[in-house]
C-alpha cells in the first residue's frame, strides 16, 4: 500500500486516515479491554505512537478466530466494547457460514456511520430521492440490508421491504409499487427472474432500472452481471461489506471494478501466507467510524485483486478487479489446481439456458473429480451440459463432468448461496 496521498472528491488523504486512527485509539486504549490488551501487548503504549502508515503496519492483525474466542470467553458480546453496554442500540450477528456467528453491537453514532457508508453505495449507483427501493430480503439478526434500508432515508428514497414475502409476492409488490431499484443477493435476483418467468411476469421490461447486490460474490463477475442485466433490463451494481467491518465496497457509474471506501477504511492487500503487501491476496481493513466496537487491521478472509490504472470516475480509492473473488479459505484444490467458486460460476453463467447449478468434488480411484449438476431450460439439456463441460475444461484446465438434472431439483438461496460440496472431507 503506497504512502502517497490518496484523495477522492475532497475526501481524506492517507495522512488524515492516520490522524483519525489516532483519535480513535484514545478511547480504545483507555476503555476497550480487547484492543487495550492486544495493542499494548504488541508494544503500542499510546495513540501518538502511530505517526505514519509504516507505524500502522506494525500493528498486529485481527482475525475472526480471535473475536470468536473473545466472545466465547466473555459472553455474549466479548470484550471488544469501548463504551458501557447501555450506549449500544443495535445488535446483529454474522451469517455463520464460516463458523459460530459473531454478535456485533452498534451505538447510535456507529449505526449512522454504517448507514452513511451504504449511502456511498447509492451515490455510486446514481440512486436519488426519486427512486423506490425494493428490499428482497428477510430481515433477521443477520445485518444484511438493514443499514441499506436505513441509508435509503438519508438519500430520501422510498424504501419498500419484502421481508417475509414469498418470491411471487415480492414480484407483485415490485410491480404494484413500481419499484425502480432491486436490492438483494445476486443469486436471488436470478431466482426472482426465474420465478417471474413461471408467473408470466416480464422483469426485463419492468420499472426496475438498477439492481444492487451484496451478501456474496457474483455481481462483479462478467457472466453473472450480464445474466442479471438481461433478466431485469437494468444496470447491475456490486457491493461488499461485513457485519463486523461495515459497508466497505461500492461501484461507481463506470463499473470498472469495486472501490474500497477509503474515506472510512484503511485498506491493504496482503499475501495471506506471509502478510506482505501483494497485488492479489487477502483484503485487510480498519474501520474509522465504528468506535463502539471497532476492528483494526482485520483480516477479512476476502480474496481480492488490485486493479491498476485510473478509474474514469476520477476516484483514487483502491479499486478491485471483479470485486471480491471469493474466500481465502474457499479455494478447492483439484489435481494440483486451486479452483475458486467464482471461476466455476463465471463459466456456468455464460450459458443462459442454465437456470441453477451445483458442484460436487469427489476422489475416485485416487483421482480428484469435479461434477457440475445443471438445471437447463429448453429441449436440449444434454447438449447444453456438454457445452458447459467443454467450456469448463477450456477455462479451468481439466476435465469436468457436467450432468443435466430435472427442473427445480436443486436448492435456491435467498442469502449466501452454498453450491459447492467437497465429498473428499
Amino acid at each position: 500500500m503506497s504512502s502517497a496521498r490518496l484523495e477522492d472528491d475532497g475526501h481524506e488523504p492517507r495522512e488524515s486516515q492516520v490522524r483519525r486512527l489516532r483519535d480513535m485509539l484514545v478511547p480504545v486504549l483507555r476503555d476497550n479491554a480487547f484492543y487495550r490488551e492486544k495493542l499494548t501487548g504488541a508494544g503500542l503504549s499510546r495513540p501518538g505512537d502511530v505517526r505514519s502508515l509504516d507505524d500502522y503496519r506494525r500493528l498486529p492483525f485481527t482475525t475472526k478466530a480471535e473475536l470468536s474466542a473473545d466472545q466465547d470467553a466473555h459472553p455474549p458480546y466479548g470484550s471488544n466494547l469501548t463504551f458501557p453496554l447501555r450506549d449500544y442500540v443495535r445488535v446483529h450477528q454474522t451469517s455463520g457460514t464460516t463458523g459460530r456467528p459473531l454478535r456485533w453491537l452498534d451505538t447510535r453514532q456507529s449505526w449512522d456511520w454504517f448507514a452513511a457508508c451504504w449511502r456511498r453505495v447509492y451515490d455510486g449507483a446514481g440512486i436519488t430521492s426519486g427512486d423506490r427501493l425494493f428490499f428482497a430480503f428477510s430481515f433477521g439478526p443477520f445485518i444484511g440490508f438493514w443499514t441499506a434500508h436505513e441509508a435509503a432515508r438519508m438519500v430520501g428514497a422510498m424504501a419498500v421491504t419484502g421481508g417475509s414475502m414469498s418470491s411471487v409476492q415480492r414480484l407483485h409488490a415490485i410491480r404494484e409499487h413500481r419499484a425502480t431499484v432491486l436490492i438483494c443477493t445476486p443469486t436471488y435476483a436470478l431466482h426472482l427472474a426465474e420465478a417471474a418467468e413461471t408467473e408470466g411476469i416480464d422483469t426485463a421490461n419492468s420499472s426496475i432500472r438498477a439492481t444492487i447486490h451484496a451478501g456474496e460474490p457474483g455481481a462483479g463477475l462478467p457472466a453473472t452481471r450480464r445474466r442479471i442485466e438481461e433478466a431485469w433490463g437494468a444496470r447491475c451494481f456490486d457491493h461488499a461489506g461485513a457485519t463486523e467491518v461495515g459497508a466497505w465496497g461500492f461501484e461507481c457509474h463506470a463499473r470498472n471494478g469495486m472501490h474500497v471506501n477509503e474515506a472510512e477504511f484503511i485498506s491493504e492487500v496482503i499475501d495471506p501466507d506471509t502478510g506482505d503487501p501483494a497485488d492479489e491476496g487477502e483484503l485487510v481493513l480498519t474501520n474509522l467510524g465504528r468506535l463502539g466496537m471497532p476492528v483494526i487491521r482485520y483480516r477479512t478472509g476476502d480474496r481480492v485483486k488490485r486493479a491498476h490504472g485510473n478509474c474514469p470516475c476520477g476516484s483514487g480509492f483502491l479499486r478491485l478487479e471483479n470485486g471480491v473473488i471469493g474466500r481465502i479459505d474457499g479455494g478447492i484444490i483439484i489435481r494440483g489446481i486451486v479452483i475458486y467458486p467464482s471461476a466455476v460460476e463465471n463459466v456456468v453463467r455464460t450459458f443462459p439456458e442454465v437456470t441453477e447449478f451445483a458442484v460436487d468434488v469427489y476422489r475416485r480411484r485416487f483421482l480428484d473429480e469435479m461434477e457440475i449438476r445443471v438445471e437447463v431450460r429448453g429441449t436440449s439439456p444434454d447438449s447444453i451440459a456438454n457445452a458447459v463441460a467443454r467450456e469448463a475444461r477450456r477455462k479451468l484446465g481439466f476435465r469436468v463432468g457436467v450432468r443435466a438434472v430435472g427442473t427445480n431439483t436443486l436448492p435456491r438461496f435467498e442469502l449466501k448461496a452454498d453450491r459447492f460440496t467437497d465429498h473428499r472431507n
